[in-house]
């Protein structure tokens, strides 16, 4: 059922129930067990796997969601990465785009606190790779919480890689405080600071302000984005780089 939602973004009750030929009421209760484990969000009449303001997407539907516009956008990313250097990474799926890239790259020392990237990154003897603890949230695959702040404010990076849930003019944005301290503590810890994010996050907000545009040194972005948002980007900050498609 977990599938079947993430898969479609979302499903209502009924056409759960018909699919699986289960009762509307297990259905119910299905849901409530998936939203406990992050999963899903119930919703009036049915489940999503989309994003809202509030709630961020499980690890299973970002894995799969704007796979085009990340691996174009890692490209870019992935340009700006000097052999040699330290890179740290956030748990994002962009970020996991861009490690995909950095055996090409290496030698390199990754950071991150993200599962799938440490996976990833693991068998690559030309890759030192530093893993930051904490406590793990399998929503995200990823381990948060004062450990991982710890963890970060412990060293320093080069380059740091971020992606938010959603920027304004001004602000970058995610919708859970745990993820905007690891985030901004990153931000505190790397030298030059790269923000990627997909067109879909532009012109929206969350709950939580993660920081100013103004403080990351480039913002990537992809040529998929809607040309209206992507010129008041540009037209606001003077770092802006375009992922061709």
């Amino acid at each position: 059922m977990a599938e079947h939602i993430v898969r479609r973004g979302s499903a209502s009750v009924t056409e759960l129930a018909e699919s699986f030929g289960v009762s509307v009421m297990t259905v119910h209760r299905d849901l409530d067990e998936l939203e406990r484990q992050g999963m899903v969000r119930k919703v009036r009449g049915g489940a999503t796997a989309q994003p809202s303001n509030v709630w961020e997407s499980s690890i299973a539907y970002r894995l799969n969601a704007h796979t085009a516009e990340k691996d174009a956008i890692a490209r870019v990313v992935a340009g700006m990465i000097e052999p040699g250097s330290s890179i740290m990474l956030d748990d994002s799926t962009t970020a996991l785009a861009v490690a995909r890239h950095l055996g090409e790259l290496a030698p390199l020392t990754v950071v991150t606190n993200f599962l799938e990237a440490i996976r990833l990154l693991a068998g690559n003897r030309d890759i030192r790779l530093i893993v930051l603890g904490g406590e793990y949230h399998a929503t995200h695959d990823s381990f948060l919480g004062v450990g991982c702040v710890d963890a970060v404010e412990a060293v320093s990076t080069d380059v740091v890689v971020v992606s938010t849930s959603a920027i304004s003019d001004q602000y970058a944005f995610h919708q859970e405080q745990e993820i905007v301290l690891v985030k901004r503590a990153m931000l505190r810890s790397g030298t030059r600071r790269i923000l990627a994010v997909d067109g879909s996050k532009l012109a929206r907000v969350a709950l939580h302000r993660v920081a100013p545009l103004d403080d990351f040194d480039v913002i990537v972005v992809d040529s998929n984005a809607p040309a209206d948002r992507l010129q008041r980007l540009r037209d606001r900050h003077g770092h802006v780089e375009v992922a061709q498609m």
